[in-house]
């Protein structure tokens, strides 16, 4: 396998991933920094490909400890190498996030983020190489009892955070709050007027309060120079957490 060193968060994390396939980037930096979590604190990601949204997340807040579930054992080892590279506490577990694996315990995570397989087979193709669209492609009901094992896993008074486009929305209040209690979108929009191509959605466990739309971060100007805000937290580890 062809690997790439890649730098993230202005070179506060350095992590290997394969030259083809499903690569990390914004979406895995913009995810972790959306994650409320504290020092000492356990988190767990599911989907965590080479390991690089627990990484930025374990660079943001320190003494934390994650847990990363991948499928591909080629990428989990890869997590594993890039959290000894950056000396990050993550422990990587080898399992099929679909089959709700025993050896995650329920109800055991303050926090639990994933990037999820979003796009839906059963609307379009999947993507050539088999690697990168079992990382990107899944079944609709396949994305809901994705979220479903991502809220089994949380606290009562944590919080599950993901990363969608805009149309899995309603699949992910589905999964995670059909009341839309305790859920927060957070819009990413590429510029200014143009269309969200990816939302942050993070819900509180048990949380009684109404569904909160925020305004949303802009990531370029309409230049295409990234704004400074944009800047702050893929570039300046602030935290995205509105």
């Amino acid at each position: 396998m062809e690997l790439t060193s890649d730098a993230f968060l202005g070179g506060r994390v350095q992590a290997w991933q394969p030259a083809q396939g499903f690569r990390a980037g914004l979406d895995s930096v913009t995810l972790a920094a959306a994650v409320p979590a504290r020092a000492k604190e356990h988190i767990c990601e599911l989907g965590a490909g080479v390991g690089v949204a627990a990484l930025c997340l374990a660079a943001r807040v320190r003494d934390v400890h994650i847990t990363a579930v991948e499928i591909d054992e080629d990428l989990a080892g890869l997590a594993q190498a890039n959290a000894t590279r950056n000396n990050a506490s993550i422990d990587v577990v080898i399992a099929d996030v679909l089959k709700r694996p025993r050896t995650l315990a329920r109800q055991s995570f303050h926090h639990v983020m994933t990037n999820p397989p979003f796009h839906d087979i059963g609307r379009g193709t999947r993507a050539p190489e088999a690697a990168k669209a079992r990382a990107t492609s899944a079944y609709a009901h396949d994305l809901v009892a994705w979220l479903r094992f991502a809220r089994a896993l949380t606290r009562p008074k944590g919080t599950v955070t993901a990363i969608l486009p805009p149309e899995q929305i309603s699949l992910a209040l589905e999964a995670l709050a059909p009341e839309g209690k305790g859920l927060e979108i957070i819009p990413l929009w590429p510029k200014p007027g143009a269309p969200a191509k990816r939302t942050i959605i993070r819900i509180q466990m048990n949380a009684k309060a109404s569904l909160l739309l925020h305004a949303g971060l802009v990531l370029n100007t309409t230049a295409g120079k990234p704004t400074t805000e944009a800047e702050a937290v893929l570039r300046h580890v602030q935290a995205l957490i509105t």
